[in-house]
């Protein structure tokens, strides 16, 4: 019987690759995949949802049974060398990770200082995002936009996490794309997103974006990105610290009814109004 280690996001994720491949490759159930193997079945079953730590043997073994080659095999020794660390950094444009990450949490806390959160975002924001950013090539704006309108599809689930969205008044003042993409934007905030609760810029607080996700029968992940790269962290330090800043963020932010108002009024402008500076938020 393999020895169960505490998952994280990114081991999780690498499971769920692993399980992909082997369904690609063979019609044979973990189970039975195991006894081919010559492994217990919870060997099979606890490496596929990234709750085991495998061996250069375990990993030659799996992968050479589903005919991979040395290249294939010296690729997930390299990715699952750090997976199990409690710190996980990875390039920006990876988005596999956090988007499982979001779609089997429980509950999903985010605070943004200078965007509208990526799971509340239209496509038309989203676009005139990236190419404010300038971090990503033209040819690939329409690919990752997609992807992120795509993850939004967890929101629709019936068994959809419980999200609580602060939004920090200057992602609301922030201008990306013309009057009409703001206006779609509000909108979208006001009537088709989950809970949102607006930061006022004279809250007496520092803090930079980040995420928590909580999830059922695994540790909470932290999460904070750049447009270098992508944090995920299971320090139980580190989560401590994020739930503090949301007992903060509960203590300055306007109530979700004042923050719907804000957000109706801004619905309500004249679009010209859209393309000035908002008044602040007391």
């Amino acid at each position: 019987m393999a020895t169960s280690t505490p998952s994280t996001a990114y081991s999780r994720d690498l499971g769920e690759e692993l399980r992909k491949v082997r369904e690609k490759s063979t019609d044979l159930t973990g189970a039975a995949f195991a006894v081919k193997l010559g492994w217990d079945p919870s060997k099979v079953s606890t490496l596929e949802n990234g709750k085991y730590r495998p061996s250069e043997i375990d990993l030659v073994q799996y992968l050479s049974m589903l005919g991979k080659d040395i290249d294939f095999f010296e690729d997930f020794k390299r990715r699952f060398r750090n997976a199990f660390e409690e710190y996980i950094v990875q390039v920006s444009d990876n988005l596999k990770t956090l988007a499982m990450a979001e779609a089997t949490a429980l509950t999903v806390t985010s605070y943004d200082t200078q965007a509208i959160p990526g799971l509340s975002q239209t496509p038309e924001y989203a676009d005139s995002l990236y190419r404010m950013g300038g971090y990503i090539v033209e040819e690939r704006i329409p690919a990752v936009v997609k992807c992120r309108i795509d993850r939004q599809a967890i929101l629709n689930r019936h068994d959809r996490p419980e999200c609580l969205f602060y939004v920090h008044e200057h992602a609301l003042h922030t201008q990306v794309g013309d009057a009409q993409v703001m206006q779609d934007q509000y909108a979208k905030l006001l009537f088709g997103a989950p809970r949102i609760r607006i930061v006022p810029a004279s809250a007496r607080l520092v803090a930079t974006s980040c995420v928590l996700w909580e999830f059922d029968k695994a540790m909470p992940v932290a999460f904070t990105s750049t447009d270098l790269a992508k944090v995920f962290v299971q320090d139980p330090a580190a989560i401590a610290r994020t739930r503090l800043l949301f007992d903060r963020l509960a203590e300055v932010a306007l109530d979700e009814e004042e923050s719907r108002k804000v957000l109706a009024d801004y619905v309500g402008r004249p679009r010209e109004e859209l393309n000035e500076r908002g008044p602040r938020l007391a």
